[in-house]
């Protein structure tokens, strides 16, 4: 999130860690842009910060050519933000998914690889692998997204991108707790496989997610057991293009 409140401090940390694989976290809705939000009359909402109503704006979206303007105009600040940091681009998404909408996807695509895109997140999470970790709960079908999510996956192979084979964090975002996570590690697949979290030692900050257990997101993520899996020699660790 270029345009977050902790951004600078993110930036000077991944300045630090040279082997880590950093990426751009693209925010259209619910966050604060990178452009003057007059700039964005169509997005923004009376504070200035991004819209909420995700299903509202994905339609003027659809139909309002101005609307679409604006949103290519925001996605190329962004990314022009992200290369000013110097850091290496390993790979793009967007906040709440919003790359999932077909115009929004195009235009990440086609304004991103300007600047050096390779690597795009496919939000598609096997359900098969979340029962075998947690066989008493059985998450929701994805009927609303799966649709979308495959078509991203072939937009993204024609324009040559990088992207995962599996994504977990979807059903259990923001709960994603040690047992879960370790037992994601305990049943990956062969190919690319995506965890994300949202760490953090507590909550209350701004832009925070009610109901998020970042501290215990924390734990998973430092958890030795869960350390442990991640360095067995059948697991190799990287970024979207080192695969």
């Amino acid at each position: 999130m270029v345009g977050g409140p902790a951004a600078e401090d993110a930036i000077a940390r991944a300045r630090r860690l040279p082997q880590l694989r950093v990426g751009l976290h693209l925010v259209l809705v619910e966050g604060r842009p990178i452009l003057p939000p007059q700039r964005l009359p169509d997005l923004v909402d009376e504070t200035g910060r991004f819209r909420s109503d995700m299903v509202r704006l994905g339609f003027d979206i659809f139909a309002r050519p101005s609307v679409r303007r604006q949103i290519a105009a925001e996605i190329e600040a962004q990314f022009e933000a992200y290369r000013a940091t110097g850091l290496a681009l390993d790979h793009v998404n967007a906040h709440k998914h919003f790359h999932l909408h077909p115009t929004i996807a195009g235009q990440i695509i086609a304004i991103g690889r300007r600047y050096g895109l390779r690597g795009l997140r496919v939000p598609i999470e096997p359900p098969g692998v979340l029962a075998e970790v947690e066989p008493s709960v059985r998450p929701s079908p994805a009927y609303l997204t799966a649709p979308w999510a495959a078509l991203l996956g072939r937009h993204a192979r024609r324009a040559g991108l990088q992207i995962p084979d599996a994504v977990f964090g979807l059903a259990w975002s923001g709960a994603m707790t040690e047992p879960r996570f370790s037992g994601l590690l305990r049943h990956l697949s062969e190919g690319c496989t995506e965890i994300y979290l949202h760490p953090a030692t507590s909550g209350g900050f701004e832009g925070h997610a009610p109901g998020y257990r970042y501290a215990d997101e924390f734990a998973a993520l430092t958890a030795p057991s869960a350390i442990a899996m991640a360095r067995r020699r059948d697991v190799a660790l990287g970024g979207y293009c080192d695969f």
